[in-house]
């Protein structure tokens, strides 16, 4: 199949399914034709522990991330890190429930424990430099585009448990934007293969709206990208 054939499918194949798992098929089909001496195009998954700065009351909360990567070389050893976290939930958990005028729910929950979800599409775009062609070392900006949040009110009871979820995106803002940076390690000495590695994310906006806390998000990443499309 031609090169541009295969990109055009592409396109439209992200368009319609951009719910779900998608981006996994579209690597593993389209990979070579998104690989190219200078660009190397793979998935990105790993896990995510994120916390609400600023909001006192809050633990960090576990989540996973998923999406793909371009690294795009500049010149030997100098790259440009970008690409897609289509999965990439950040929040808080710990924090007390509030009240929502409703009698019978306020007196089952009072006790209980709220998480906050939010989902962002965060497209990092840092440079990245590669020493001995193995240790990575990257560093850029983070704008994030937020889809839906969501209020989890938990509670035990009676050896079991109760949930609700409340949908909150209105109350966090569209954008989001921050500072990200962290290091690497390839893990065969090529030009494209497999890394590991952690980045942190430092959030530089007021997320919460219609509060008086100064809310900002971050989060730790520790990170698999697998290049898609170089080879058996």
């Amino acid at each position: 199949m031609p090169n541009k054939v295969k990109i055009f499918f592409l396109f439209l194949f992200f368009l319609t399914s951009i719910k779900g798992n998608a981006q996994i098929i579209i690597g593993l089909l389209f990979g070579e034709a998104l690989n190219t001496e200078k660009i190397e195009f793979g998935l990105t998954g790993g896990l995510n522990r994120s916390n609400f700065n600023g909001y006192n009351e809050s633990e960090g909360l576990n989540n996973f991330n998923l999406g793909f990567y371009f690294h795009v070389m500049l010149k030997e050893n100098s790259f440009v890190s970008t690409g897609v976290l289509i999965r990439s939930n950040v929040g808080a958990t710990g924090m007390p429930t509030y009240l929502l005028d409703d009698p019978g729910f306020d007196e089952v929950f009072m006790d209980g424990v709220l998480t906050t979800k939010v989902n962002y599409f965060y497209v990092p775009i840092m440079y990245q430099r590669r020493i001995k062609n193995r240790m990575l070392l990257e560093g850029g900006i983070q704008p994030g585009l937020r889809s839906r949040a969501f209020d989890y009110f938990n509670l035990e009871s009676n050896g079991g448990d109760l949930e609700f979820r409340k949908n909150v995106s209105d109350d966090f803002t569209r954008l989001d934007f921050g500072l990200v940076g962290g290091m690497g390690y390839k893990l065969k000495n090529e030009l494209k293969s497999m890394s590991v590695g952690v980045l942190y994310y430092y959030g530089l906006v007021d997320v919460k709206k219609n509060t008086d806390a100064k809310v900002n998000n971050s989060s730790l990443n520790v990170y698999l990208r697998i290049p898609i499309g170089t080879g058996k």
